[in-house]
């Protein structure tokens, strides 16, 4: 019986060694699958994990470069203000600089957001506007670049008024806001990725435990152990730079947002005070449209004059001396004030520098009469000019203006009261050649603390209203653009001196005009005699330029209407008596302007000969709506009428008229 037991109990025992051993395997296979079950999702949740801080990270940096493209943009507008108002070259790098960070910033920027299609538009789309934005404030900082500041500041104020900016600055807030909430999402996916590595840690754990009660527990929970140890440190260090970045990058963004709104409210300030200097730019520039409308009626009645006295002047070879004398004394006024007239019209136009050879006593001797007229009687002018036979190659236009500008100064600081000098002195030393022209008042003067800031655009010392603060900087500008410098001294109660240093040209040799303004014209002779056509819509006017130009022996036919030009052309072809030799024509006509109906008849008739006539300063600018035709100015005399018109005649082939 115990045999059978024994054999039973062995049996038995086998079984169960036997049960044992299958359970192991089996439990072993289990906890192996398990295990590699575990470690698969472990590995998956870390990945995940990984890949959820990165995408973090990523949001992180195009909000940073976003940002960083709008404070370049930011700095880069505020120094393209400083450089329209100011001029300086290191405000028109420090644009370049910004304006090409921004760019960089748009290029990592576009990398970053590659992946997300909205966004990615959003960035081409800023792109294009960014491209917008710099041609505007390229015209800008082009037309600081070339000291043309009231040009400058108007097109920066253009561009600060133009929708562009607005809508960089509405991309750039929707690309930080489509960020924002790509950012928020990609946390709750990194805290659900997060909690997720968690719980795979943690059966991770319940399965070493549980291992360790087996054979082969503890190789399983030294395996965990270490991949915790690791998974840990790889964590704490990852976890410890990515705070330090993160942490970095705040500090930088904080300390740009304040640079770049101290920027912007020192713009703001600047673009208000630019405002105003334009409106007041604006109000000059009224007042010189206003002269040169007045002196173009002006001159239609000066042109009357001198015709009439002109031809009763031939008509009275044999009249007693005394009227002679008197007929010559209102020829000689009215061109004074056809003269006057002239220089007026010089001060209500803006043309690019004209340098020339100018002899500087003469320009100034022949312009006091206007200095004398604008300082008012109480104002006693003083020319001590000792420069003669020397010239300066400048433009006489700006050296008058220039001349003047100081001339008010003076008035103003002498009340309308007191001496003003006008001094010119010549100086040479070695083989430097300058000329000093000195400008002295005896007036309040001024302090030192005005003298520093005395050439700076805009400041003035009068009260608002009465001045714009360009005198002194345009006069600046003129010497330097010149080739020469100004220099002023004053001392408070006792006046001021300025000088303007220009460097001589050339001696001038001495010249006698051959041709007096009363010398009278020889009548052509019948072979050189024309047919001309007078267009003129002032019928004073074209009284007598017909009569001057009858009188100069060419055959005139009076026309008072430009719309009545072409059919005029048209009649005369047609009664056979040939077309005509010449047009004479007004620029400033109402219904059709003399270019426009010349433009019409060449249409028809290409080889038309042209002389154009104006009283209007505004005209000759217009060198393109002219062509190639000779402009005569009002008030002309007969000299000057037929020299004109036989420079229009030398173009006409031999032979040739208007024909149809």
């Amino acid at each position: 019986m115990r045999v059978f037991e024994r054999d039973i109990e062995s049996e038995n025992d086998g079984r169960r060694e036997r049960i044992r051993f299958w359970s192991t395997i089996v439990l072993g296979a289990i906890l192996t699958g398990v295990v590699g079950a575990l470690v698969l999702l472990l590995a998956r949740a870390n990945d995940n994990y990984d890949r959820s801080l990165g995408w973090q990270t990523q949001s992180m940096e195009v909000i940073s470069q976003t940002r960083s493209v709008d404070a370049a943009i930011a700095r880069a507008e505020a120094a393209l203000g400083r450089f329209a108002v100011g001029l300086q070259k290191e405000d028109g790098r420090i644009y370049e600089y910004q304006w090409g960070r921004a760019r960089q910033f748009m290029a990592r920027l576009q990398r970053n957001v590659r992946d997300n299609p909205k966004q990615m538009a959003l960035v081409e789309q800023l792109t294009r506007e960014m491209d917008s934005r710099g041609e505007q404030l390229g015209d800008a900082a082009l037309s600081a670049n070339y000291n043309q500041t009231v040009a400058a500041i108007s097109k920066f104020y253009a561009a600060g008024k133009g929708e562009g900016l607005g809508r960089i600055d509405k991309l750039l807030s929707e690309i930080i806001a489509n960020e924002r909430a790509l950012l928020s999402d990609r946390n709750r996916l990194a805290a659900a990725d997060r909690a997720s590595l968690n719980q795979a840690i943690l059966l991770f754990s319940l399965l070493g435990a549980a291992a360790a009660v087996i054979a082969i527990g503890a190789t399983f929970s030294l395996i965990r152990a270490e991949t915790e140890r690791r998974l840990a440190r790889r964590e704490q260090l990852v976890e410890s730079d990515r705070a330090a970045q993160l942490e970095a990058a705040v500090e930088e963004r904080t300390a740009e947002l304040a640079h770049a709104n101290a920027a912007l409210r020192s713009e703001m300030t600047d673009r208000e005070a630019a405002e105003a200097q334009l409106r007041q730019a604006q109000k000059m520039e009224a007042v010189g449209q206003l002269t040169g409308g007045i002196a173009h009626d002006f001159n239609n009645m000066l042109a009357v004059v001198v015709g009439g006295l002109e031809l009763a002047q031939r008509w009275l070879p044999d009249t007693p001396e005394k009227a002679q004398r008197h007929l010559a004394n209102a020829l000689d006024g009215a061109n004074r004030a056809a003269d006057l007239t002239r220089r007026l019209l010089t001060f209500a136009r803006s043309e690019p520098a004209r340098p020339e050879m100018t002899p500087i006593d003469e320009c100034i001797a022949s312009f006091a009469q206007l200095i004398e007229r604008t300082i008012g009687d109480r104002i006693a002018l003083t020319l001590d000019l000792q420069a003669e036979g020397r010239a300066c190659w400048i433009d006489r236009q700006q050296f008058e203006n220039a001349l003047l500008n100081l001339a008010v100064n003076a008035r103003d600081a002498m009340n309308g009261h007191g001496s003003l000098t006008i001094r010119t002195q010549g100086d040479r030393e070695g083989m430097a050649a300058a000329l000093a022209v000195q400008v002295i008042d005896t007036g309040c003067g001024m302090s030192p603390e005005v003298l520093e800031r005395v050439f700076d655009p805009f400041y003035t010392t009068k009260p608002a209203g009465q001045g714009t603060g360009l005198g002194m900087s345009q006069v600046f500008a003129f010497c330097r653009q010149s080739g020469g410098e100004v220099q002023i001294s004053s001392t408070e109660g006792e006046g001021t001196s300025v000088a303007m240093l220009l460097p001589i040209a050339k001696p001038l040799a001495d010249t006698v005009d051959d041709t007096a303004p009363g010398d009278a014209a020889a009548p052509a002779t019948p072979a050189d005699a024309l047919s001309i056509l007078v267009v003129e819509d002032d019928a004073r006017v074209l009284a007598a330029t017909v009569d001057a130009v009858s009188e100069l022996g060419h055959t005139a036919v009076a026309c008072g209407n430009p719309m009545e030009a072409e059919a005029l052309v048209e009649g005369r072809l047609a009664e056979g008596r040939g077309g005509f030799d010449l047009i004479l024509s007004d620029v400033l006509m109402p219904e059709l302007t003399g270019p426009e109906m010349v433009a019409r008849l060449k249409q028809r008739w290409p080889e038309l000969s042209v002389l154009f006539v104006t009283g209007y300063a505004g005209d000759a600018s217009e060198d393109a709506a002219f062509g190639d035709h000779d402009v005569l100015r009002k008030p002309f005399t007969l000299s000057a009428l037929d020299q004109a018109i036989r420079r229009s005649g030398e173009h006409r082939p031999d032979g040739q008229r208007l024909a149809s």
